[in-house]
């Protein structure tokens, strides 16, 4: 597994940290899962998406169904990522976004780590 970039949105004190890894196995996704929760304890919410050869799979993370792991699956269908990871930590600011607001913040993370490099 390699990361490839990272991005970072705040939306009403809500902090969205959205990482994009190579994978190309189940094991790997896993381990970065884990990796990440780790790092990030405080996290409220680690909702991801991930595309390999064979299978793939997507969590919202107890985000409310739809809003955070299938935008993020949705992004990567779009640009047409294979063997790819993405997950968006999500410090909570206090405020509630809403579906609309979380649905567009998990979208824009993940469209926005594809294409900013560095």
């Amino acid at each position: 597994m390699k990361l490839i970039n990272t991005y970072e949105l705040i939306i009403k004190k809500s902090k969205f940290i959205a990482y994009y890894y190579e994978v190309t196995t189940q094991d790997e996704v896993k381990e970065v899962i884990n990796n990440l929760k780790e790092e990030h304890k405080k996290a409220k919410h680690i909702p991801y998406a991930y595309k390999l050869t064979n299978t793939a799979g997507r969590s919202d993370d107890k985000e409310p169904s739809g809003t955070a792991g299938t935008p993020i699956y949705n992004i990567m269908e779009y640009n047409n990522l294979e063997n790819k990871f993405i997950a968006v930590v999500r410090y909570f600011g206090g405020t509630k976004l809403g579906a609309g607001n979380l649905l567009r913040a998990y979208m824009n993370s993940a469209k926005e780590v594809i294409k900013k490099q560095d």
